[in-house]
Formats: C-alpha cells, sequence, structure tokens
C-alpha cells in the first residue's frame, strides 16, 4: 500500500513541476493544486496507513485500551485541503479578471502587455 501510494506521490509531483513550466497562468494553477495533493498524500503516509482502532477513549477509562491510530497526520491533510480550496478559489477569480482585462492567460504575453505599459488598471 505504502509502494502504490509513493509511486501515486511521484506521479503527482512530476505532473505537477510539468504544469508549473507551461506558459499558461491556469495550467500553472493545475500545477499548483497538484503538488499540494502530492503534499498532502506524504503527510498522510508519513503517519503510517494502519486499520488501527479510532482514537476515542472510551467512557470509564482514561486511555484507548487498544493501539490506536494518529490523528495529527489526518488533521494536518484536512487543514491542508481547506486552505488549498480558499487559495484556489481566490487563484480562479484572480485568473478570471486576468483573463476578462487582457484576453489571455499566457505568461509571455502579459509580461509584455506590462513592459508595454497597459497592465494599469485592473
Amino acid at each position: 500500500m505504502d509502494t502504490l501510494l509513493a509511486l501515486l506521490v511521484g506521479v503527482l509531483t512530476a505532473a505537477g513541476v510539468y504544469l508549473l513550466l507551461q506558459r499558461s497562468m491556469l495550467r500553472m494553477l493545475f500545477g499548483v493544486i497538484l503538488l499540494s495533493n502530492a503534499v498532502n498524500l506524504v503527510v498522510l503516509v508519513a503517519g503510517r496507513t494502519l486499520r488501527a482502532a479510532p482514537p476515542i477513549v472510551p467512557e470509564g477509562l482514561s486511555a484507548p485500551e487498544a493501539t490506536m491510530a494518529n490523528p495529527l497526520p489526518q488533521a494536518l491533510v484536512l487543514t491542508a485541503i481547506v486552505i488549498g480550496f480558499g487559495l484556489v478559489a481566490f487563484a480562479l477569480v484572480l485568473l478570471y479578471r486576468t483573463y476578462a482585462t487582457f484576453g489571455t492567460l499566457d505568461v509571455d504575453v502579459l509580461s509584455e502587455e506590462s513592459e508595454d505599459g497597459d497592465a494599469v488598471g485592473f
């Protein structure tokens, strides 16, 4: 299971880096999304993927009876997913405004327009 997840992390990282190297800003955003998912998987795998008991202490006891799962990686990944959704929504709005203003998301065209001084005024 860990080997499969490690391969998946490698594929996601490679695809994310490939998309980050593209000229379109939308593809760059997709690359960031893939890289964040790869990092989330790394954190989840680092916390071990065992089938242990949930971290719930039964009533009347002060400690769990059996080996319990570590909830910290899951909490970190859940927090990262929520923050990632906010970041993606904000970036999509910025990309939409950029496309509405300039008519393109190509980085080279946008940098040429900013050198000409046309990039003033969102």
